[in-house]
């Protein structure tokens, strides 16, 4: 019953969690500087996330196993998230972060091959079709700078890499723990960065507070703990071709809730996106088993 409600409302509550984070976002950001924005989100979801482990009496990893946590958390939470809010900060749309974000399962199929998991050429194609479909979308965007570009790009690698590193080194790990010890250990390299560069004005305290609640309890509690569920149950091509739907629903976000525009070739883009995301999605039919096949009954099947 568990798994079947993952698999049903697992994919388009990740989707739908993952999009707003990037709404929430720029409205924080517009009220107080990211790496404050990242200290305050990190510090509170983590604090919140080890009490809830222990409540639930969660198993904390320790060892190797505890270092490669941590190591993965650094890339998933500060460097994903401190690239892409650094990038708001430079102006650049959560549109065009989120396609650039799209990005990922490209990224994370390139890796997969380190993690024992096989791509067919149908999701290859998938792949490919999906992030023409970012590309397009992105060339629609007026205009953004650089470091902005550089920005989501980093953002990119973090997510993409941390989510191979977190399969590959600690694939058993309590999505509880692995969650809380992602965001905690990540709050003091962000307080570090904000205080480094006395980014500890608040502008707009209620815009703050509103995007703060949001981003703890949707965003780094609810998305991080059943984005970990899935990648401890699911393979990571399987888990990663949803980010392919998300540049859309955030764009649909943008334009609903802080008026940013849609255009007609981002229109296309995303929808070229879409397609992309449901070729990725289907596996080709396994081939029967040799002893089901015609002229070999009798012999025994071959396992792979």
């Amino acid at each position: 019953m568990e798994n079947r409600l993952l698999d049903v409302a697992g994919p388009p509550a990740l989707i739908l969690m993952w999009s707003s984070a990037f709404i929430a976002g720029i409205i924080g950001v517009g009220a107080a500087p990211p790496m404050l924005v990242l200290f305050a989100r990190f510090g509170i979801a983590g604090a919140l996330l080890i009490v809830f482990a222990l409540l639930s009496r969660a198993v904390w990893p320790r060892g190797k196993m505890l270092a490669h946590t941590l190591v993965a958390g650094l890339l998933m939470q500060m460097v994903q998230f401190g690239a892409f809010y650094t990038a708001m900060h430079e102006h650049v749309t959560a549109a065009v972060i989120s396609l650039v974000q799209g990005l990922s399962p490209v990224v994370i199929a390139v890796f997969a091959g380190a993690l024992g998991e096989s791509v067919n050429a149908r999701q290859w194609l998938g792949f490919g079709v999906g992030g023409v479909g970012v590309g397009l979308a992105v060339l629609d965007q007026p205009a953004f700078s650089l470091p902005g570009l550089l920005l989501c790009v980093v953002g990119l690698l973090g997510l993409s890499l941390g989510t191979v590193y977190q399969k590959r080194f600690t694939p058993a790990l309590d999505p509880r723990t692995g969650t809380a010890l992602h965001v905690a250990v990540s709050a003091p390299f962000a307080g570090v960065m904000a205080w480094a560069g006395g980014e500890f004005h608040v502008a707009d305290p209620s815009r703050f507070a509103g995007s703060m609640v949001w981003m703890v309890l949707v965003n780094s509690m609810g998305a991080f703990l059943l984005l970990n569920t899935m990648l401890q149950r699911w393979d990571t091509t399987r888990v990663s071709r949803f980010f392919f739907a998300i540049p859309a629903v955030t764009a649909v976000m943008a334009w609903l809730v802080i008026d940013q525009p849609l255009r007609p070739l981002t229109i296309s883009g995303l929808g070229v996106g879409l397609v992309g995301l449901v070729l990725a999605s289907r596996r080709a039919p396994a081939a029967p088993a040799a002893a089901e096949r015609p002229g070999i009954a009798g012999r025994q099947p071959v396992r792979a």
